[in-house]
């Protein structure tokens, strides 16, 4: 979903004709976030999540490269705030990037704005909105200006987003989200059934991805998975994202974190 240039389109981004793709990390990151997270904080719930992330790619006729990811962010009234740096060394390539997203509780229906900027010119932004309570449905548009991003959110992201799904009291959550491209690349699909779960006072995520869309010139059909583990203050996260941001290569996530 970005462009870094011509050379940078076998790992985090691509966009056929012009080599690579563009995202916005918070844009349809957030809108899955509403899905099955509380609305409002709690009053001790720490203000601030750090997470630090390596990116390990592979296959796909390229060398093997690891990539590193910083995120800082900020709850408060104001919404979210968050401040990240990107970095991979293989393609001489860095990005640093901030942004803000933010739920207005509307009654009947929650909806949440977000906005991203980056350096390197890029700026983006979607709009999602949510009815239900046990049982949910909700849909979102995602825009950005096509300017060179780094795709940190692995989804389409000048794209629609459908979901759908139910939330029970003891606070698990089953949702089904729907992501297609459909600005320059119509053929990408991605399908996400996430469940979370309480496991003795910590929080179980597991998040398998059905994926279809065109990746040299064929169409392929993926399926991946992310299991994540929340302790009150600690988290850790891994991910297997095949053919990632639809480019021929692989990608293995590995994610720790701390809010405090």
């Amino acid at each position: 979903m970005a462009a870094h240039g011509g050379h940078h389109d076998c790992g985090v981004e691509r966009r056929r004709g012009i080599g690579a793709r563009i995202a916005v990390k918070r844009a349809l990151a957030a809108s899955l976030l509403a899905l099955v997270a509380p609305l409002a904080l709690a009053d001790d719930a720490p203000a601030f999540k750090f997470t630090a992330g390596v990116y390990h790619f592979s296959g796909g006729g390229a060398p093997a490269s690891d990539a590193l990811d910083l995120n800082l962010r900020h709850s408060s009234d104001f919404g979210n705030v968050w401040i990240g740096w990107f970095r991979w060394p293989h393609e001489q390539f860095s990005q640093t990037r901030a942004g803000w997203d933010r739920t207005f509780d509307l009654g009947a229906v929650r909806v949440q704005p977000s906005a991203q900027l980056a350096s390197g010119g890029f700026a983006g932004g979607s709009l999602y909105a949510e009815t239900g309570e046990s049982w949910f449905a909700g849909a979102g548009i995602g825009r950005t200006n096509l300017r060179p991003y780094a795709n940190l959110n692995f989804d389409p992201n000048d794209a629609w987003t459908v979901a759908g799904g139910y939330r029970w009291a003891d606070n698990r959550s089953l949702a089904f989200t729907l992501v297609g491209d459909n600005r320059q690349n119509p053929d990408q699909r991605h399908f996400h059934v996430q469940y979370r779960t309480p496991v003795a006072g910590r929080r179980l995520v597991v998040d398998l991805l059905l994926k279809r869309g065109i990746v040299d010139g064929a169409m392929v059909h993926r399926a991946g998975l992310s299991v994540g583990y929340d302790w009150p203050r600690f988290f850790v996260r891994a991910a297997w994202d095949p053919k990632v941001n639809f480019t021929a290569q692989d990608m293995l996530r590995v994610q720790a974190g701390t809010r405090f």
